[in-house]
């Protein structure tokens, strides 16, 4: 009956025929084309009666209407990927609800995500909290990919069932839209080009809690032997919700590795009988890193398997490239055809190193025989002002060489000064043993004091006098050392520095590089660039990072950024010694899928490129008659403020850059500090706390392979410091400046300048922007708060917030 009657009425407000009547009108109420004729008063009561059904018939409506496309929205709306609190949707004007206290907030978010063949299931437990002294109604939204499907959501409590259901990407757009302008917040519009699933609206109790449980799947995109996963969450760096993340992939074919550009991994290898098994973790470090939770893992293709991700950069007249190549998910379980190690222990026994130090020396040289294989060749080599060998070449591992090696490693006793140019002498003219990986763990705890002491004479041993390519991994005991020189070192040689600072264990950083060196799969490694038909294609790419590739591990994943110029397809081809045999691994790719959703591709190469450059300065400074005038530090310099301005990337040299104050269209004078921050730092800090933290910050960005959005970094106390008023959003970088976000293509021009364009806040053009925008991956760029300067078109356009 009551449906009946809405329709009836419905039909009166379509004909605009409802309204009070004077006392002779008459009222025709069209039904089924029969008018339906009432005198005066019952015209009255008649239409009286019809505004309280058509208010009960809306409120009705919009309680029962099950699709979630055309119910209005909740005074809550929980986003858990955009805010850590629910966006407050403002009541009708004919609703006298009281004033929100505080928003539901979102306290974490607990992911699982299972991968079967490149189907993957998520499943999100969403934390909730009410702090308010009323119970409150709340909906969920959660952005996705495309061709997602709900396949379960629930919440504790009982209401009526529960149902979430997806959107397709122009009605989410219109959701999105809706949130934005009546919570004057434009923070969703980051999302604009997702499909979104809207739940059913559920309690939160007044001072309680709630939890949420939506799971949604979606088959994967793949790229040959390349499947990537996406999960969408803000890039904003005000977004600080904990996110635990665990992905189980499952497949049939073989897994080589796993990888993401967003986060750092925890990667656990389960091999089973049916299906290849791995699973990864988000570190508990980046549990409340922002942005999009990307991750890439490749299908076993060979002894090598490789993939390409571009990004297209017409400026280049081409892009950016990201090669990922892994290594086979099973290996050998003899020993006969992996590379056997020559391993050389290296061992600081100055005064210095006496006490606590020198016992946890000795205990790594017995960590280290123990680990080796039987079969295997090591030394043992101390120095302080001589140096003592305890054989004079490698021998190999046996019962009554270990026995010999223990006894010697007991006797090792701190006395003396520290000799470490002999040392590395000595280390270097071993004569290795056939058809091993010669490796060296070489420990100080010292600047040198005996023998030959200045800085480049030890560097050049390393460079000019390594006849057996041995690779030198350098251990820096305390802060006490010439940190830059145990760097270069191990640049020079294919291996890695390593800082064991005050209240670190010796043993412990010593094992856990020891523990990486384990099962050489490729060695002495050549990468040669070809076209299509394996001819040598010089000029396609550019400033390749690393410049040299490393040895490979049982586990490691190279990660080769670089620039290619042209749309036609490029060869690699990776040569070097493949478990103990000359082998070579041959790919061919195209640039067909590159996009602007790779956007962190370029800015990992940009980071790698400025700590590049940034050691460069660090070892001019060893020549003590460079100063910051010198022509080629001023080069270097430019090149690093010039990449750092441009791709938001900030280190302790150049955060200055992001300073309120500091004017970027002043060349002068941002050249200037620049080099000031160079000079006292990166070129007469050398040692000490203040020298270790740089090569802290340089290790971890010339080999960065996932984004730091925070502009973290350690300064000269070893405290972390982070850079807030920097954002990175798509492919771009955003300055705080004068009240105003700047996009960096404008930040050296006046930001106080009038602009081409201005669009307000909540306009048809704010929203053909964000449309426009949208198209190129960049719709994040308005979803900043406050003002926003940002180039389209080459024009500088002003986005202004909302008021």
């Amino acid at each position: 009956m009551f449906h009946s009657n809405f329709t009836l009425l419905n039909r009166c407000f379509a004909g605009s025929f409802l309204s009070f009547l004077t006392p002779t009108s008459k009222v025709d109420l069209s039904i089924s084309n029969q008018p339906l004729r009432c005198g005066k008063w019952a015209s009255k009561i008649l239409m009286t009666l019809a505004s309280f059904l058509a208010i009960a018939a809306s409120t009705a409506l919009a309680q029962t209407t099950v699709g979630a496309s055309s119910r209005g929205l909740a005074s809550n709306v929980l986003i858990p990927q955009s805010r850590h609190h629910a966006f407050i949707i403002p009541a009708p004007p004919h609703r006298h609800l009281p004033p929100q206290i505080q928003p539901v907030q979102i306290t974490r978010v607990d992911v699982v995500v299972d991968i079967i063949d490149q189907v993957a299931s998520t499943t999100l437990d969403i934390s909730l909290k009410n702090d308010a002294g009323r119970r409150q109604e709340a909906e969920l939204i959660i952005p996705v990919p495309g061709k997602a499907v709900v396949r379960g959501f629930t919440f504790q409590g009982s209401a009526k069932e529960p149902t979430a259901e997806i959107l397709p990407k122009e009605e989410a757009r219109r959701i999105y839209n809706s949130i934005v302008a009546k919570t004057r917040d434009p923070a969703l519009l980051e999302f604009a080009g997702y499909n979104l699933i809207r739940s059913s609206v559920f309690p939160v109790e007044a001072h309680g809690t709630q939890k949420l449980r939506l799971t949604y799947e979606q088959i994967l995109e793949t790229d040959a032997n390349r499947v990537d996963y996406l999960l969408p969450r803000s890039e904003s760096l005000d977004y600080k919700v904990p996110w635990e993340i665990t992905v189980t992939l499952r497949s049939k074919h073989p897994l080589s590795t796993v990888y993401s550009a967003s986060h750092k991994l925890i990667t656990e290898k389960n091999i089973g009988t049916k299906h290849k098994t791995i699973t990864v973790t988000v570190s508990e470090a980046n549990a409340a890193e922002p942005g999009p939770f990307h991750l890439s893992y490749l299908l076993q293709t060979g002894g090598i398997s490789a993939s390409m991700l571009c990004y297209p950069d017409p400026a280049l007249g081409g892009g950016y490239f990201l090669l990922l190549a892994g290594l086979p998910s099973e290996m050998p379980d003899d020993n006969k055809n992996m590379i056997k190690r020559e391993v050389t222990l290296v061992v600081d026994r100055s005064g210095s190193m006496n006490g606590e130090k020198i016992e946890q020396a000795r205990q790594a040289a017995l960590q280290i025989l123990s680990g080796l294989d039987d079969g295997e060749f090591f030394n043992i080599i101390t120095y302080q002002n001589t140096v003592e060998m305890f054989a004079q070449k490698p021998l190999v591992k046996n019962r009554a060489n270990e026995k010999a090696a223990r006894d010697f490693i007991k006797g090792i006793k701190a006395v003396g000064g520290t000799n470490i140019h002999d040392a590395l002498i000595e280390t270097l003219r071993q004569e290795p043993t056939p058809e091993t990986l010669p490796l060296v763990l070489f420990l100080t705890d010292g600047l040198p004091t005996v023998g030959k002491t200045r800085e480049i004479d030890i560097r050049n041993v390393a460079i000019k006098a390594n006849p057996y390519n041995r690779r030198v991994f350098t251990f820096g005991v305390g802060v006490d050392v010439n940190a830059p020189l145990l760097e270069k070192i191990a640049d020079e040689t294919r291996a890695t520095s390593t800082f064991v600072l005050p209240k670190e264990n010796v043993e412990v950083k010593v094992g856990q590089v020891f523990k990486r060196l384990a099962g050489p799969i490729l060695s002495d490694s050549i990468l040669t660039i070809t076209d299509k038909k394996g001819d040598p294609a010089p000029g396609r790419t550019t400033d390749l990072l690393p410049a040299k590739l490393p040895d490979f591990f049982a586990g490691d994943q190279l990660v080769l950024l670089g620039k290619y110029k042209g749309t036609k397809p490029l060869g690699f081809k990776i040569n070097g010694n493949y478990l103990g045999k000359t082998k070579a691994f041959k790919f061919a790719f195209n640039f067909k899928k590159a996009t602007t959703r790779n956007a962190f591709i370029p800015r990992l190469w940009a980071s790698r490129k400025i700590a590049e450059l940034i050691d460069s300065i660090r070892q001019l400074g060893a020549e003590s008659d460079i100063t910051s005038k010198d022509p080629r530090v001023k080069e270097l310099v430019d090149e690093i403020v010039r990449l750092s301005t441009e791709f938001g990337i900030l280190t302790e040299y150049t955060s200055f850059l992001a300073r309120e104050g500091t004017d970027l269209t002043n060349a002068p004078a941002v050249m200037a500090e620049g080099s000031s921050n160079f000079s006292r730092r990166a070129m007469k800090s050398r040692s000490g706390m203040g020298g270790v933290n740089q090569s802290y910050n340089m290790i971890r960005q010339k080999d960065q392979s996932t984004l730091n959005r925070n502009n973290y970094f350690y300064d000269a106390e070893m405290n972390r410091v982070a850079v807030s008023n920097i954002q990175q959003i798509n492919d771009r970088a955003f300055y705080q400046r004068n009240n105003r976000w700047v996009d960096s293509n404008l930040v050296k021009k006046d930001s106080t300048a009038t602009p081409e364009r201005t669009i307000e806040f909540g306009t048809d053009e704010f929203y053909e922007l964000a449309l426009k925008l949208a198209k190129d991956n960049r719709q994040g760029t308005i979803s900043l708060r406050g003002d926003i300067l940002l180039e389209v078109d080459g024009k500088a356009v002003l986005v202004k917030s909302p008021k």
